[in-house]
């Protein structure tokens, strides 16, 4: 019987002529034997813009939803979710060769760990590459650490929640994503460590695309009243999180 790791997709109709570029890095992707991917990509609108670009692949499945940002369309992608783990891949990022194997061993080498992240390279349009100079060592996050981190340096996580691989069944007890406009992934981010222990793997995991049409580099997503809003109930989330009793992810 093959096992399964969902690829969970988010897209909106500025993104999805990147589609088939995170194709081909799936395609790259080499698992143990008795392993596959599926990919679930979720369309943040019902325009005509996105289907188009969708690979005609039975491991593919395709949906729409009313706009509701990159969260909710992540969100309503969990009900075709099949796999025991779940991947994060947005629609114009990148998966480097392995990353998924690397993910899958971190969790399944360590049992008491729910998920996993891995280095991350910018992409920017002139095809070079940038990267983070905050990386933690590789190896077990414990919980907490990821708040604390975030909270000392500027609102700035020390492990990016774009490369995010987590066991599907706590993702579900948190309610998947955020219902927020943006930092969604962070607030996931945090929760989870709040309550489980995590990996991080030193090895670059992600192409991180940086171009003008994302959301991140809209003005919108730098409004000083709704993040202050954001990254307050994140925060207030993962400490009620974490203070609640016989709530610690492979503890018991």
């Amino acid at each position: 019987m093959t096992r399964l790791i969902t690829v969970i997709t988010a897209v909106h109709a500025p993104a999805a002529h990147y589609l088939p570029d995170a194709y081909k890095s799936l395609l790259q992707q080499e698992l143990p034997d008795g392993w596959d991917w599926q990919w679930v990509v979720q369309e943040d609108g019902e325009t005509d813009d996105v289907a188009p670009h969708v690979p005609d692949d039975p491991r593919v499945s395709f949906d729409q939803g009313r706009p509701g940002r990159a969260g909710v369309a992540r969100t309503l992608a969990l009900a075709r979710a099949e796999g025991e783990y779940v991947k994060v891949l947005d629609a114009d990022d990148k998966l480097t060769p392995g990353a998924l194997a690397r993910d899958l061993a971190a969790l399944t080498n360590n049992p008491g760990l729910a998920w996993a992240t891995s280095r991350v390279l910018d992409l920017l349009p002139d095809g070079s590459t940038v990267g983070f100079d905050q990386d933690p060592p590789e190896g077990p996050i414990e919980r907490g650490a990821v708040l604390d981190h975030w909270k000392a340096n500027g609102y700035r996580a020390q492990v990016h929640p774009a490369t995010l691989f987590v066991r599907r069944d706590l993702l579900l007890a948190l309610g998947g994503w955020m219902a927020l406009p943006a930092s969604e992934d962070t607030g996931l981010l945090l929760a989870l460590n709040a309550v489980s222990r995590g990996w991080f793997n030193a090895e670059t995991g992600l192409l991180y695309r940086k171009w003008p049409g994302q959301v991140t580099s809209q003005a919108a997503h730098v409004h000083e009243g709704e993040k202050a809003a954001r990254f307050a109930v994140v925060e207030a989330r993962a400490r009620v999180l974490a203070g609640l009793e016989g709530w610690g992810y492979g503890e018991r």
